[in-house]
This record gives C-alpha cells, sequence and structure tokens, in this order.
C-alpha cells in the first residue's frame, strides 16, 4: 500500500443486524488505524436499510464493542436510513441522465428467466430487457410498481489496483444491470454505498474480501455519477483454528465475548492487529506503536487464523502489565457477580491479583481463583477432611498462636511457618497441605506466605480455630 494521500478519509459501515464480530472489528481497527496514521479522519456510518433485520440492541451492541476496544469514530455515527432523501435525489438524476431505467419485471417473470438460463448451461443473470435500448415499442406494464436498475457498461473491464490484492479486473460482461431501487422505492446496499462514500468524501474503503464482487459494480455507480474513486483494499477473511470460516462454532466470536470471558481490550487490540499483518517480529506492540507503524504494507493475502492459546498469552502479558490496583478495579465485579463481598476488609484485593495474575490469562480466571480468599472453607469434601486429622488441628492451632504474634507481612509469616515446621518435626507437604485446606479449602495454592498475607490476620486465625 503506497503512501495515502491527504486528507485521509477512513470508514467503518458495520450493518445492525448483530454483535461486533470478530472480523469487523479487525476491519474497523485497521480502518481507524489507517486513518490515525496519516492524520486523517474515521468514519463511523451504521447501514441499517435492512428495516427487517437491523434492530437497536444489534447498534448498541457495535457502538458498545467500538467503545471498549478505544476505536473513537472522529465523525458519526451516522444512519443511512437518515440519508433516504438524497438517495432519492441521486435515483432520479440517474433515471433523468440515463444511467439507469425503469425495470417491470415481476419476481415470476426473474425466476423464469433464470431458470431458461440455467436449463442452456448458462449463469443466472438479468438479461436487460428493460435497458431503453431493448424495450422499443413495449409498454410499461399496467398495475407493475417498477424496480429501477443501474445500466452498467456492457463493454471493456472494471480494473482497480487493491491495496491488499494488487490488481483486479472484471469485465464488465460478467455484470448485469443490478436493482438500485426496489420496486417499494427502498435503495439497496450497493447504491446507497456509492452515495455514502461520495458524500462523506472517502478517501479508502478498507473492508472483508467478501466485498470483492461489489466493489466492480460500486466503481461503475462512482463513475456513472463523475464522483471521484476510493482506493479499495479487501482484507481476507479470519479462520479458525480448524482453518474454517470463523463461527459460533469456534467459541467467542463477538467482541463483547472477549469482554465477558475476561480479555483486556488493549490484548485484543494487539491480538488483532497481528491477524494478517506483521511488523517484523513483534508480538507485543501498544496501539500507539501500532499506529506509528501501520502505513497499509505488510497486509497478508491470505486468510488469517484465530489461535486461542496465543490469544490467551497475549492477554496474560497484558494482564502482567496492569497495575495492582486498576487490576482489582476489573476483577472486582466478577467478584460481585459471584456473590462475593468485596469491601470485605479481611482481603486485600489488590494484592490477590498481584498474586494471581502471574499464573492467570484472564479476568475471569483471576476471579475464579480470588474466591478462595473470600469464602472460608466451610463443609469440606470427605477425601479432604480426613487430612485435618487431630494431630494436624494441633498443629493449626500452635501455628494461629504464633500468628498472633507477629508482624503481618510476607517474611514474618515464612518465618512462622519455617519455625513451626521445625518445632513439630515436619516436612512441609504435612504441614502446608492442612494448612492449606484449613484457610482455603483447596490442596494447592500459590506460596503460603503470599497467600497467608493476602488475608488479614485476623480472618487467617479464625479460619485456622475453626479447621
Amino acid at each position: 500500500m503506497s503512501t495515502a494521500p491527504q486528507p485521509v478519509r477512513t470508514r467503518f459501515a458495520p450493518s445492525p443486524t448483530g454483535y461486533l464480530h470478530i472480523g469487523g472489528a479487525r476491519t474497523a481497527l485497521f480502518a481507524w488505524a489507517y486513518a490515525r496514521h496519516f492524520g486523517g479522519r474515521f468514519v463511523l456510518r451504521v447501514e441499517d436499510t435492512d428495516l427487517e433485520r437491523s434492530t437497536p440492541e444489534a447498534v448498541q451492541a457495535i457502538l458498545d464493542g467500538m467503545a471498549w476496544l478505544g476505536l473513537d469514530a472522529d465523525e458519526g455515527p451516522f444512519y443511512q436510513t437518515g440519508h433516504m432523501a438524497r438517495y432519492g435525489e441521486v435515483i432520479a438524476r440517474m433515471l433523468a441522465e440515463g444511467s439507469a431505467y425503469h425495470c417491470y419485471c415481476t419476481s415470476a417473470e426473474l425466476d423464469a428467466m433464470r431458470d431458461a438460463q440455467r436449463a442452456r448451461g448458462e449463469k443466472p443473470r438479468y438479461d436487460g430487457r428493460w435497458r431503453p435500448e431493448n424495450r422499443a415499442g413495449r409498454e410499461a406494464p399496467d398495475g407493475v410498481a417498477p424496480a429501477v436498475r443501474f445500466r452498467n457498461p456492457q463493454d471493456g473491464t472494471v480494473e482497480w489496483d487493491d491495496l491488499v490484492k494488487g490488481t483486479i479486473r472484471i469485465a464488465n460482461a460478467e455484470l448485469d444491470d443490478l436493482v438500485i431501487a426496489r420496486s417499494d422505492g427502498t435503495p439497496t446496499y450497493n447504491f446507497c454505498v456509492v452515495v455514502d462514500d461520495h458524500d462523506m468524501r472517502i478517501t479508502h474503503v478498507i473492508r472483508g474480501d467478501d466485498h470483492v464482487n461489489n466493489t466492480p459494480r460500486q466503481i461503475n455507480i462512482l463513475r456513472a455519477l463523475g464522483a471521484p474513486l476510493p482506493a479499495y483494499g479487501h482484507l481476507p477473511m479470519i479462520h479458525g483454528p480448524d482453518g474454517l470460516k470463523l463461527s459460533k462454532r469456534h467459541g467467542a466470536v463477538s467482541v463483547l465475548d472477549y469482554d465477558r470471558q475476561g480479555f483486556l481490550p488493549e490484548a485484543v487490540v494487539n491480538y488483532l492487529a497481528r491477524l494478517g499483518w506483521s511488523h517484523g517480529d513483534e508480538e507485543i506492540f501498544s496501539r500507539e506503536q501500532f499506529v506509528a507503524w501501520f502505513d497499509g504494507a505488510h497486509l497478508s493475502q491470505s486468510p488469517a487464523q484465530l489461535d486461542p492459546e496465543k490469544f490467551r498469552w497475549v492477554n496474560h502479558h497484558y494482564l502482567k502489565a496492569t497495575p495492582d490496583a486498576e487490576l482489582a478495579g476489573l476483577v472486582a465485579p466478577r467478584l460481585r457477580a459471584r456473590g462475593v463481598d468485596v469491601d470485605s476488609p479481611a482481603v486485600d484485593l489488590p494484592a490477590a491479583c498481584a498474586l494471581l495474575k502471574e499464573r492467570c490469562t484472564t479476568l475471569e480466571d483471576i476471579a475464579d481463583e480470588a474466591l478462595m480468599f473470600y469464602a472460608a472453607p466451610g463443609a469440606l469434601a470427605a477425601d479432604l477432611a480426613t487430612l485435618l486429622t487431630p494431630a494436624a488441628r494441633g498443629v493449626l492451632s500452635d501455628f494461629a498462636d504464633t500468628c498472633a504474634g507477629i508482624t503481618w507481612d510476607r517474611s514474618a509469616i515464612a518465618a512462622a511457618i519455617q519455625q513451626t515446621i521445625a518445632k513439630h518435626a515436619l516436612k512441609m507437604p504435612q504441614f502446608g497441605v492442612p494448612l492449606r485446606i484449613a484457610v482455603f479449602g483447596r490442596r494447592q495454592t500459590p506460596g503460603l506466605d503470599a497467600v497467608l498475607a493476602v488475608l488479614a490476620r485476623d480472618e487467617v486465625i479464625r479460619r485456622l480455630r475453626s479447621a
């Protein structure tokens, strides 16, 4: 992708028929970063003309996903349903200039036309019977509301230098006259996109390669309007670990699903940036670095493949880099959702997060592990209870007495543990396992001095004496 002219104007134009999926989020990220790199403008446009499928909830999910990722728009959101009058003006102009025409084919006629073409082994397509040069002597039928079709050129080719895929050529003979307004007057997708891109002065259209077949049609309409052409770049799809198109069977495909699963937005941005783009061997980088590097070069022409393990590895990096107090603020609502009183003075949540973030890969993992600090063991499973023998309880009671008289920090707690082990001639597992069970209800935890220091001294002593 060559150096962009100024001023750069990119756009993200989702259809609000569902959540903001990972593929759409990556498209938005690349368009956003490209505009930021060149000091341009990033426009958010909601393509909501599909009134049957577009919902306010889906619109909000898209806006929430964009906000969570920090992909702030310079302009918008704009809604296509607010541009209907403008679309009508352009269609009227095209009809007057002859670049569009009325087509009176009924649905039954179109079906019969395509069936006949298939029977002859031809590609099913509109045959142009209502083009002005073909309708001589044919009057408009009574009672049939016409659609409006674009009068596509019949000769030559459409060619563009795709920013990702290189030069693409499509023969106009391969393109039929697409409908730009339905018989009820509502404009169609390809037409609305062209008008909006022109009116919003979009210079670069970065989108998924499922739109490649739309591009020659849109270029021809722009040319018919005498409008400048944006540069087009079509990004390959994102595939799941099995190499197939990403879908719900692969787990989380919505951006907000990753939020719910405990991924940090910085990690999602970092990981998405590497799906189909690279900067040397860099794997971890800030969004500021990404913007500085993203000039559109080094975009892959092959589908990217989602790797859940690498995704979690990237998230783990960002968890470890997050300050403990900030991390506690992110984990707290997840604990509240589990019925935990996170305001309990018995637990130092930032200290718990500092300890757990070294071994957890998501916020949800941290919240799950942090439960041991908030809930006393209570009724233990039989196999655990057997380890709390009368002798073990005696040792724990002695350790509780020792805890009452020490400074409550990791070094003093570690010394008290060693003192108790030596006094009772025990090996570490003989003491550590009952201690963990009594205080945390589990056989394994991080280092004993570290986990005990997360709890208030009085809470540790209370649990030891209750065992």
